[in-house]
């Protein structure tokens, strides 16, 4: 995380450390037990199909970022495949608006796993740590603190090393069995209940597309942000698929979802205790941390750059700065409301539901528009698609028998923002025509 673009200042080894510090956020810590709610002891095979499903997305960002190598990121591959329309803003909103949902995820799972040092669960102390933790991100964001930039590598290093330590230990006291616990079975899944499932794990690694918003940052781009973002799914995937192990047969189902909004902890301590408690408490603050100051960054990032290609509205409101500063204070403000109103389960309902409308129109742009020009082939394409809308198509028709509310704030969310962009768009044009006519006549 850089306050300032240096093109090329990014080493491979650099962009694997910022993917997998930002998917190694809140993923694995509240969706462990929020995954295995919905897919039952099925829940370690749907992290690896959610992986899966993952790669064949990477895809279309890899292809279009190896062709046109750009800071716009996510931005610009909508506009290479839409133009400047109201599909681009729109889309590039869901994906602004996934991440700052993912914020707060990030932000409540920091709460609720610091309490667990106390013995306390739930109550007004998570949404107040979780804002107290989104300030804090804030103001070193503000401050420019090239600092965090300077450690990624190692809070990385430590939030891999954390959990892989938890995990083998965890393992290592179920005599390596790598079977569920007593009371887990298998066949209480419905196969709604894991695709459901697979979609909320998808969340646990969209993280490589803050690789892909980096863009010409990154060394050698055309060649290594692709691999980067491949490197990072893939460190991903196995440290998720060993924790899933780890957790599932230390504790049974029941305990799990009892538990889900800090499962990992439960899951330290019939092995270590008290100890093993605090030794995961400890990672999960340095991962969540770290995850949320970088977070915080590209989200801003991106929205500046929306804005600076005149494709969302900005109002100042009398701030100092520049444009950055202020999408930094919009992005904060909506992490911060949405931490404070909404539990770990509906955020991260939303950001699955918005991420992966988000994802199936990048790939049907790419698909429709560009794909001869950046060389994709089209069964990839269609196969991602697909897979996203199984996905997606579970999920909403769970959600719906479960928890309706979800589903209408989605739907009503996505439908002002494209709304809003159209106006924005239209009223843009006429202003622009307006202005033509006025200097040739």
């Amino acid at each position: 995380m850089r306050a300032d673009y240096k093109k090329g200042s990014l080493s491979l080894t650099g962009a694997v450390a910022m993917g997998t510090g930002v998917m190694i956020g809140a993923g694995i810590f509240a969706l462990t037990g929020q995954v295995a709610e919905y897919a039952g002891a099925l829940f370690p095979l749907a992290f690896v199909l959610a992986a899966v499903i993952s790669g064949f997305s990477a895809y279309s960002y890899i292809k279009v970022s190896n062709k046109y190598p750009s800071a716009g990121g996510i931005a610009m591959i909508l506009k290479k495949a839409y133009g400047p329309t109201m599909v681009t803003g729109g889309a590039a909103l869901l994906m602004a608006f996934s991440m700052i949902i993912n914020e707060s995820l990030v932000a409540r799972t920091f709460a609720t796993y610091s309490l667990q040092l106390y013995g306390v669960e739930g109550g007004i102390l998570v949404p107040v740590l979780a804002l107290g933790l989104i300030v804090a991100a804030f103001m070193i964001n503000i401050a420019g603190n090239n600092v965090i930039g300077n450690i990624s590598k190692i809070t990385a290093v430590l939030k891999i090393g954390g959990i892989l330590v938890f995990a083998l230990i965890a393992l290592w006291s179920a005599g390596f069995s790598f079977q569920p616990a007593e009371g887990a079975i298998a066949g209480d899944t419905s196969a709604g209940g894991f695709l459901a499932g697979v979609a909320l794990a998808i969340l646990a690694y969209k993280g490589f597309t803050t690789i892909t918003n980096s863009g010409d940052e990154v060394e050698n781009p055309s060649r290594n942000v692709g691999r980067a973002i491949m490197i990072s799914l893939t460190i991903c995937a196995v440290v998720y698929i060993l924790v899933c192990f780890a957790v599932g047969s230390t504790l049974t189902i029941e305990e799990i979802v009892a538990s889900k909004d800090y499962a990992l902890a439960e899951a330290a301590r019939p092995a270590l205790g008290t100890y093993g408690v605090w030794f995961t408490v400890a990672i999960a603050i340095i991962a969540t941390g770290s995850g949320l100051f970088a977070s915080i960054f590209a989200v801003s990032r991106m929205l500046a750059m929306l804005t600076d290609m005149n494709i969302i509205p900005h109002r100042h409101f009398g701030m100092p700065g520049n444009v950055q500063k202020h999408t930094l204070v919009y992005t904060v403000v909506a992490a911060g409301l949405l931490a404070a109103f909404f539990d770990l389960s509906r955020i991260a309902s939303l950001g699955a539901i918005f991420y992966l409308v988000m994802d199936i129109l990048i790939h049907w742009g790419v698909l429709r528009h560009i794909r001869k020009d950046v060389g994709a082939r089209t069964w990839v394409l269609i196969t991602a698609i697909g897979l996203d809308l199984l996905a997606l198509g579970a999920f909403l028709i769970l959600k719906w028998r479960s928890d309706p509310l979800i589903i209408a704030l989605a739907l009503a969310g996505m439908t002002a923002i494209f709304a809003v962009e159209k106006f924005y768009l239209s009223k843009s044009r006429n202003e622009a025509d307006s202005s033509s006519t006025q200097q040739s006549g």
